[in-house]
Protein backbone atom coordinates (compact mmCIF):
# COMPACT_ATOMS: atom_id res chain seq x y z
CA UNK A 1 0.00 0.00 0.00
CA UNK A 2 1.12 3.15 -0.73
CA UNK A 3 -0.12 7.15 -0.52
CA UNK A 4 1.21 10.16 -1.24
CA UNK A 5 1.05 13.63 0.54
CA UNK A 6 1.08 16.69 -0.71
CA UNK A 7 2.75 19.61 0.68
CA UNK A 8 2.43 23.08 0.57
CA UNK A 9 5.16 23.80 -2.16
CA UNK A 10 3.33 21.90 -5.06
CA UNK A 11 5.58 19.01 -3.90
CA UNK A 12 4.61 15.41 -2.58
CA UNK A 13 5.45 12.30 -1.25
CA UNK A 14 5.14 9.13 -1.97
CA UNK A 15 5.02 6.71 1.23
CA UNK A 16 5.36 3.17 0.34
CA UNK A 17 4.59 0.35 2.97
CA UNK A 18 7.25 -2.60 3.04
CA UNK A 19 5.06 -5.14 1.36
CA UNK A 20 4.64 -2.97 -1.42
CA UNK A 21 8.44 -1.67 -2.26
CA UNK A 22 9.43 -4.04 -4.56
CA UNK A 23 6.53 -2.61 -7.45
CA UNK A 24 7.80 1.35 -6.35
CA UNK A 25 11.33 1.12 -6.00
CA UNK A 26 14.04 -0.21 -8.19
CA UNK A 27 16.86 -2.72 -8.10
CA UNK A 28 19.39 0.17 -8.23
CA UNK A 29 17.22 2.07 -5.35
CA UNK A 30 17.33 -0.68 -3.08
CA UNK A 31 20.62 -1.24 -3.38
CA UNK A 32 21.56 2.37 -2.91
CA UNK A 33 19.09 1.95 0.21
CA UNK A 34 21.24 -1.27 1.71
CA UNK A 35 24.18 0.68 1.02
CA UNK A 36 23.34 3.61 3.02
CA UNK A 37 21.86 1.08 6.09
CA UNK A 38 25.63 -0.76 5.84
CA UNK A 39 26.82 3.15 6.03
CA UNK A 40 25.16 3.93 8.88
CA UNK A 41 26.63 0.67 10.41
CA UNK A 42 29.73 1.17 9.70
CA UNK A 43 29.83 4.94 11.24
CA UNK A 44 28.15 3.87 14.52
CA UNK A 45 30.20 0.91 14.86
CA UNK A 46 33.27 3.48 14.08
CA UNK A 47 31.95 5.89 16.88
CA UNK A 48 31.64 2.91 19.67
CA UNK A 49 34.75 1.87 18.97
CA UNK A 50 36.78 5.31 19.22
CA UNK A 51 34.28 5.93 22.51
CA UNK A 52 32.32 9.28 21.12
CA UNK A 53 28.68 9.87 22.01
CA UNK A 54 25.62 8.52 19.71
CA UNK A 55 22.87 10.51 18.76
CA UNK A 56 19.86 8.12 18.87
CA UNK A 57 16.07 8.09 19.06
CA UNK A 58 13.62 6.53 21.67
CA UNK A 59 10.62 5.44 20.09
CA UNK A 60 9.11 4.43 23.10
CA UNK A 61 9.59 7.58 24.80
CA UNK A 62 9.20 9.51 21.35
CA UNK A 63 12.21 11.27 22.34
CA UNK A 64 16.25 11.95 21.22
CA UNK A 65 19.07 10.92 23.29
CA UNK A 66 22.76 10.82 22.81
CA UNK A 67 24.53 7.60 24.36
CA UNK A 68 27.80 7.69 25.88
CA UNK A 69 30.45 5.36 25.59
CA UNK A 70 29.52 3.62 29.56
CA UNK A 71 26.06 3.11 27.93
CA UNK A 72 24.39 5.92 29.75
CA UNK A 73 21.44 7.86 28.01
CA UNK A 74 21.21 11.40 28.44
CA UNK A 75 18.00 12.89 26.62
CA UNK A 76 17.49 15.53 24.71
CA UNK A 77 15.22 18.20 25.38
Amino acid sequence: MSRTIKLNDNRSVTIVSAESSEAAITPNDAEMDARAKEAVKSAINRAKTCKKPIARYDRVNRKAYIETANGEKIYVR
